[in-house]
């Protein structure tokens, strides 16, 4: 899970070689970068939950806004309703953005949450115990082969400072033959010293042959043992890799509303409500709601009813003929209680406090009103019960 680095040359990658003592601990680092990778994957999906949520706010915010101004406005029929579907299906998708959102923190988030906590297990004193096992077995395999390492580099430079001092010895033997300025017993003497050194550069390059021999022989040892470390954290980076592709696919079911049936079938309704706008059908309605189609009364004869006297009062009131009727408010005059009235009988209305109803007819000498209520109930109530709005 960690970054790849870049490759610079053939001896940089030497000497970044898993194989060179201490370079193990990019392996080891894998847990500590695990682990931030899953705070980083939370913070990440968390900020993604808050746009979900904001835009179903606002598309939410933007369908209360114009509900009420496209339900007044002078669309009617089919294609009032069209309009008013965008605003439920609106309405729909913020329900939808909101479950996201919810998804995204209280499912999604605490599930890699619950993994982390399981799998990663914080020492006293910082660190983890999985990437301190893997540290301590690296560490034992590789401490064996770091000696060996450490006496071949010894051997290696004492070696070559012995080939170097050899060096030097028969380029001063080749001058001192060539030059009849150095005596004999001079140049017998650098003889010696030349002698001498290539000795103790055979001895020495032995001693390095031997040292070499026996780091070859361990080498396989060594690689054994650490590739049974590194194949042990593999396994566990296996299972990282493993859960957190699951956890991306979750994220991105919950995402991806291309393929969700709910939005699929928001559009869907939608769709069949814009194809099932008709123009005749809503002219029919306008003509028979506010045209020629709608029902009248036609002047007939009407014959003329002599007059029944009847004592006056509440009783009268009720019994008032149609055509006696003056006083009847067209279309109501909107009224709200001041007081509490239970009827008293079954023709009188009861209401509540700050109720609000319409006056259909004035005060009768007695002081009673006629009234009618939402839902159509009418009766009688006292006038002085109620004011006007």
């Amino acid at each position: 899970m960690s970054t790849l680095p870049s490759e610079n040359g053939p001896e940089d990658a030497t000497q970044r070689s898993f194989w060179m003592p201490g370079n193990y601990q990019r392996t080891v680092k894998r847990t500590e970068d695990s682990f931030q990778a899953c705070n980083d994957i939370v913070a990440c999906f968390q900020e993604r939950a808050r746009v979900e949520r904001q835009y179903a706010q606002q598309l939410s915010d933007w369908s209360n806004k114009w509900k009420p101004l496209v339900d007044s406005s002078p669309l009617y029929g089919s294609l009032l309703k069209a309009w008013q579907c965008f605003l439920t299906s609106a309405d729909r998708l913020a329900s939808l953005h909101a479950s996201v959102c919810r998804s995204l923190v209280s499912e999604d988030g605490d599930r890699v949450r619950t993994w982390q906590k399981d799998s990663f297990h914080k020492k006293l004193f910082g660190g983890f115990k999985e990437s301190q096992d893997f540290d301590t077995g690296f560490a034992r395999a590789q401490k064996p082969w770091a000696k060996r390492l450490k006496k071949l580099d010894k051997a290696r430079r004492a070696y070559h400072k012995v080939s170097r001092k050899e060096l030097s010895a028969r380029e001063r033997e080749a001058h001192a033959q060539g030059n009849p300025d150095v005596a004999i017993e001079k140049q017998r003497k650098i003889q010696e010293e030349r002698e001498l050194a290539q000795q103790e550069s055979e001895k020495v390059r032995s001693r390095y042959e031997k040292v070499l021999e026996e780091a070859t022989r361990y080498a396989p040892r060594y690689m054994e043992e650490m590739e049974s470390i590194f194949d042990q954290s593999q396994e566990e980076e296996r299972k990282r890799i493993s859960f957190l592709k699951q956890a991306f696919l979750s994220i991105h079911k919950h995402l991806d509303v291309t393929n969700n049936d709910s939005v699929k079938a928001v559009y869907n309704e939608l769709h069949n409500t814009l194809m099932a706008i008709s123009e005749q059908d809503d002219l029919r309605w306008w003509k028979n709601t506010h045209g020629p189609g709608m029902p009248t009364d036609w002047p007939q004869f009407q014959e003329w009813t002599p007059e029944k006297k009847s004592k006056k009062g509440k009783k009268a009131v009720e019994k008032k003929g149609t055509i006696e009727r003056s006083s009847v408010m067209i279309g109501g005059v909107k009224v709200r209680a001041l007081y509490d009235y239970v009827g008293q009988e079954t023709d009188e209305l009861s209401f509540k406090a700050g109720e609000e109803f319409l006056k259909t007819e004035d005060e009768d000498d007695q002081g009673w009103c006629r009234g009618m209520k939402e839902g159509g109930r009418e009766g009688l109530y006292p006038a002085n019960y109620v004011e006007v709005v």
